[in-house]
């Protein structure tokens, strides 16, 4: 069976052919960083109006590297939630129109799920549930019970900003260009960067929980560079304000950089454990761990993830580099699964900004 996949949820536009739910034979994305370079993030009407221009480009390259025909399409899919409305009205509207002239059934799928499969495209078997899943990006930040290749349950999501989100903005404070993250992780790759040159905070929340926080790490590292602020008409029997921070020379920018990427990868890897071990004593034993997202190309995360996973007797999927970012192979491959369990979708699917992934509660 093949699967064309539409992805529009933020900033690229892509499309994909999927074979049988795993073999990919097209990933065609157009990225719009140029686009929103100058604004330090994404703005949602700019993507919108790029998204209608790249969208049949993108199509017709995908169709093109694939080697297939459009009458050769078996099912269509498009990921119609979470993200920016107007970008995913984009997709939605293309893949409808696409299904319709197909004559080929329409797939609705939620652009975060389809993350947690990213880890399985190209590869011949799925790893062994249930599964431990793990989706980190600029958007989004949560931890799931995947107890099957179509289900999720969310465990614990970001209460503040999403680790990528945070990454971008320590990475603007550090004052390196947009986009930050990747910049970020390669000085913290840096030989002489010292992980432990400031002790950054790591957020635990309360005792038990499974939700992540990064705004207190990210306001840690706008103190270290720019120093504590202080209330004017302050008393004189007050103690005495902090010193000002050292200079950020190359070298304390490494630091600061790498202690971030610390602190930032410790906190995921501490709500990881917390839910192997919450699951477990409600008797889910996780068989492996799957992750996705954009974050899930840093360089730290990984080297940890592998680490975690090693320890437990746990198998890891991380999805390969071209996959970690938005596109729309993990849509059409979700999308082919969805179908062969007899899922789809009519014609009036929506886009919808918000996930509609259930909760699932740990007592």
């Amino acid at each position: 069976m093949l699967t064309l996949g539409f992805e529009t949820s933020c900033d690229e536009t892509a499309c994909a052919v999927v074979r049988d739910g795993r073999h990919v034979l097209s990933n065609a994305i157009a990225t719009q960083t140029e686009l929103h370079e100058g604004y330090g993030g994404v703005v949602p009407e700019i993507a919108g109006r790029a998204h209608v221009e790249r969208i049949i480009p993108v199509l017709r390259k995908a169709l093109a590297d694939a080697g297939v025909s459009a009458s050769e399409i078996d099912a269509v899919a498009v990921g119609h939630r979470p993200g920016l409305i107007g970008s995913l009205l984009v997709g939605v509207s293309a893949a409808k129109a696409a299904a319709l002239a197909l004559g080929v059934p329409l797939v609705g799928v939620d652009h975060v799920q389809a993350h947690l499969l990213a880890g399985t495209l190209d590869i011949d078997h799925d790893p062994p549930m249930p599964a431990l899943g793990l989706v980190v990006s600029g958007g989004h930040t949560a931890m799931y019970l995947v107890p099957s290749p179509i289900a999720a349950q969310r465990l614990g999501t970001t209460r503040d900003d999403a680790i990528g989100e945070a990454y971008d903005k320590a990475a603007a404070i550090l004052g390196l260009p947009y986009p930050g993250g990747p910049r970020l992780d390669a000085l913290a790759q840096h030989p002489l960067a010292d992980p432990w040159a400031a002790q950054f905070p790591v957020s635990r929340l309360e005792d038990g929980s499974l939700d992540f926080s990064f705004s207190g790490l990210k306001t840690a590292v706008l103190y270290a560079v720019r120093g504590v602020p202080t209330r004017p008409g302050r008393s004189p029997s007050a103690p005495p304000p902090p010193p000002a921070p050292p200079p950020l020379t190359e070298a304390r920018v490494r630091d600061l950089a790498a202690s971030f990427q610390r602190a930032a990868c410790h906190a995921i890897m501490l709500k990881l454990g917390r839910a192997l071990e919450a699951l477990a004593e409600g008797g889910i034993h996780c068989q492996s761990i799957l992750a996705g997202g954009g974050v899930t190309a840093n360089s730290r995360l990984r080297k940890e993830l592998a680490a975690l996973a090693g320890e437990r007797s746990l198998e890891l999927r991380l999805p390969k580099m071209e996959y970690c970012l938005d596109n729309a192979a993990m849509i059409a491959a979700l999308g082919a699964r969805r179908l062969m369990a007899g899922h789809a979708d009519e014609l009036t699917l929506r886009a919808h900004p918000s996930s509609d992934i259930p909760v699932y509660t740990v007592l």
